[in-house]
């Protein structure tokens, strides 16, 4: 196991694109830390610096404290899977697995060995004779585990290594993956652009967007405190709803605002009241999306399917949050501001447009 640290790492183009901007990461011990954001923010170009397959305009990797910016990838002690899985068609899972065992000479007893454990830890030692092409995506996917594990690395970097699995499978391989992280405790870095699996999976989530870091925490805490705006509207689905107040904009999460007969015996004064306009619903099995307007801003309340509705399309209603659920950010920056929200917010008609 080792630390993985990067210190102002950059990375600059030649047609003047900056797609890592000065990042500072230090991973824990035995981490499995996720590197979340949209296409091209720069998350896939962090992770091969970090591998030694681009090398940084400027800044310092560390991996085990050791500096490894001059190191190739071989020497970093590292195993790379990638979304692609890059097997080959033509050899058995068994020397699909021993190749990089092949390469550094290690003899033929120690090779069976670490192919036996890797495989059973991952549970493909019944699929060591077949071809890649007689196996399921999240088999191939394990296969390429294995033989990034037989390496024995201090660092596991995965590129999106279940984009080419259907949502079935994703989850199971998610599932396989948590367990198998946990059972060896090596440090890994996981990058991703789909939310459902960094929320899942992750220790800690590095949220970065135009290649800077904009929140490092673990996921309740940049779900529920996002540092910003485009935090907040990047987690979740539907995301986080941001009204305009004056030189704020009040955030909450749809399932935290809920129509007034749906929040119970609450004391209003701890609530924040809305009115909602131009009622649409879109039924998900155990729950319902109400979607309408809060002064001219598009808003969504997310409720439980069987609570009866008595909004008509083109009506009014009161909704509320809970003051404790409401997040407050700056209209300009869109940063987070520590204030207390208002009671009762009448937000403007005015086209007024949310932060990004």
């Amino acid at each position: 196991m080792a630390i993985v640290e990067t210190r102002n790492l950059s990375k600059h183009f030649a047609d003047g694109v900056v797609a890592v901007d000065s990042i500072n990461l230090r991973t824990a011990d035995g981490e499995f830390l996720v590197l979340l954001g949209p296409s091209g923010c720069g998350k896939t170009t962090l992770l091969r610096m970090l591998g030694g397959l681009e090398q940084p305009t400027s800044g310092e990797i560390l991996i085990g404290d050791r500096v490894v910016n001059h190191l190739p990838p071989r020497a970093r002690q590292i195993a790379m899977v990638f979304q692609s899985y890059a097997l080959y068609p033509h050899m058995s899972v068994r020397n699909n697995i021993a190749f990089p065992l092949k390469a550094a000479k290690v003899s033929k007893e120690e090779q069976q060995r670490k192919i036996e454990w890797a495989a059973s830890i991952l549970g493909i030692d019944h699929l060591l004779d077949r071809k890649p092409g007689q196996l399921s995506g999240g088999q191939r996917q394990r296969v390429a585990l294995a033989r990034a594990l037989v390496r024995e690395p201090n660092v596991f970097l995965l590129d999106e290594p279940l984009s080419n699995l259907d949502a079935q499978r994703r989850a199971s391989a998610r599932d396989e993956l948590q367990v198998f992280q946990r059972e060896i405790g090596t440090t890994t870095i996981y990058v991703t652009h789909d939310q459902v699996e960094a929320m899942g999976m992750g220790h800690r989530i590095a949220v970065i967007d135009s290649g800077r870091i904009r929140q490092l925490g673990t996921p309740r805490e940049i779900y529920e405190h996002p540092a910003d705006t485009f935090v907040a509207t990047f987690l979740g689905s539907p995301p986080m709803n941001l009204v305009p107040h004056g030189n704020v904009l009040i955030g909450f999460r749809p399932e935290n605002f809920v129509p007034a007969d749906a929040a119970g015996a609450i004391d209003p004064a701890t609530e924040l009241s809305f009115l909602l306009e131009h009622i649409r619903e879109e039924y998900l099995g155990s729950e319902k999306l109400i979607y309408g307007e809060i002064g001219g801003v598009r808003a969504v309340s997310r409720v439980a399917a069987n609570h009866p509705t008595t909004h008509e399309t083109g009506s009014s209603g009161i909704f509320v949050v809970r003051r404790r659920d409401v997040r407050i950010f700056d209209a300009e920056s869109g940063l987070a501001l520590d204030q207390e929200p208002p009671r009762i917010v009448t937000a403007p008609a005015a086209s007024a447009q949310v932060a990004p």
